[in-house]
């Protein structure tokens, strides 16, 4: 018998997460699984439990809910051989979509976890960022946001309304009034980018934002980074080009530059300007730069 642990996010998709968690369980025990349930009221405590349960033994990780949710699995199974399964019902859902996985849609997403375990799971590269004179890391699959991307996902996260990419551009709207280029040092396997600048994303995916294709052509399981920065734009500037980043448009200006590397580091220069704001890394808060982000080809197995 198949040992599955579950863990849902009650909050995530405005309160569906909760039902639809309970509804992944049901369906999993429905189709002959050990289901143990490791929801929590909060993320870390829900971390905590997933991460007992899988030194106990489980067969699967799934979880239900966000962008959020994915990223509290990914830090749970990367490196070992625990496969993670997604049942995608938040606001944004960039990770399922990337995979190719359902959105919205728990029968959809129990069926393509029954297929993974069936059929085995399929591997993806994952990343690790932290300081780079630390030995803790934090892993993330979508992307690392070190520029105004990261301060536009910071108001995003305390906005109730609107759901999904519209809080988004609520939030930039709001930051722009104050923006401000930051001042960089990016040094990638093979070259040094130094400029003031607005946005430094480090992308295993191509989505972020709630469909923002900020890294156009970015694969999970190429064992690449696509890097992309964008120098120092004005607030109007800005606004002209953010429009186009929902098709990957943004990469065609002349002031953006997209690299592919294994490793990114990500640091303040403060005579180009300002300190850049605290990364993200799958919408959620990382710190303070400086950053090292390394890829891991195939660390995570996705039940696909």
């Amino acid at each position: 018998m198949t040992h599955v642990g579950v863990v849902a996010n009650p909050t995530a998709g405005r309160g569906r997460g909760a039902r639809a968690g309970a509804r992944a369980v049901e369906l999993l025990r429905r189709s002959g699984h050990h289901v143990e349930d490791l929801s929590a009221s909060d993320l870390e405590s829900a971390s905590a439990r997933a991460r007992h349960a899988s030194v106990r033994g489980l067969d699967a990780l799934v979880v239900v809910g966000g962008d959020g949710m994915v990223n509290l699995g990914a830090n749970v199974v990367a490196e070992t051989d625990l496969p993670l399964g997604i049942v995608a019902v938040g606001s944004g859902n960039d990770l399922a979509r990337a995979i190719g996985l359902p959105r919205g849609d728990v029968e959809a997403s129990v069926r393509a976890i029954e297929h993974g375990l069936a059929q085995g799971p399929r591997k993806i590269d994952a990343v690790s960022a932290g300081p780079p004179r630390h030995t803790t890391r934090t892993w993330y699959l979508g992307a690392l946001s070190c520029g105004v991307d990261a301060a536009v996902n910071a108001r995003a996260n305390a906005m109730r309304w609107p759901g999904g990419s519209g809080r988004y551009v609520r939030a930039l709207a709001a930051e722009l009034r104050t923006f401000s280029p930051y001042g960089y040092r990016v040094t990638l396997d093979d070259v040094v980018w130094e400029s003031a600048g607005c946005v430094v994303a480090v992308a295993n995916s191509p989505w972020f934002g709630g469909g923002v294709k900020i890294a156009p052509d970015a694969l999970l399981d190429d064992g690449l980074l696509d890097v992309v920065v964008a120098g120092p734009f004005t607030r109007g500037g800005v606004v002209r080009v953010f429009p186009g980043m929902y098709a990957g448009r943004h990469v065609r200006h002349p002031a953006v530059q997209v690299f592919r590397t294994r490793t990114a580091l990500i640091e303040p220069v403060p005579m180009l300007g300002p300190a850049p704001p605290d990364a993200y890394a799958d919408g959620e808060r990382l710190g303070p730069s400086p950053l090292l982000a390394q890829v891991h080809p195939g660390a995570v197995q996705v039940l696909a």
